[in-house]
């Protein structure tokens, strides 16, 4: 029979959204996770199945509900069923411009770059 609730810095863990327990202790201490909406500043909050936790997570904003509690932190395929993600998808900011040819320029094309400049 499993547990019914685990902390809070440890699911995180477990469910591989941070690299270490202690950094998700800190996210978790400078008040960064809710958990059903209401803020939470202690590492050791209970965190249970059906419970929805809300945290930064890099720019994104991360809305996540807990399906299980999980033994162990796993590899990533298994720590991906310890939740599902109901996260807002952010727009994708078009990639960056490229070169139309691959890598750098050659010396042809630097030559006709430097002839299009007018000093």
């Amino acid at each position: 029979m499993g547990q019914m609730s685990m902390r809070l810095d440890k699911w995180l863990f477990f469910a591989r959204f941070f690299k270490t327990r202690t950094l998700a202790a800190r996210i978790v201490t400078a008040g960064g996770v809710r958990i059903n909406g209401t803020r939470v500043s202690k590492p050791s909050a209970n965190v249970g199945e059906g419970d929805t936790l809300t945290f930064a997570q890099g720019r994104a904003i991360r809305v996540i509900k807990v399906v299980s509690l999980g033994e162990r932190r796993g590899p990533a395929p298994e720590a991906q069923t310890l939740y599902e993600d109901h996260s807002p998808q952010a727009k994708r900011s078009p990639d960056n411009p490229r070169f139309d040819k691959g890598g750098r320029p050659t010396k042809k094309d630097r030559r006709e770059m430097d002839r299009d400049v007018e000093f």
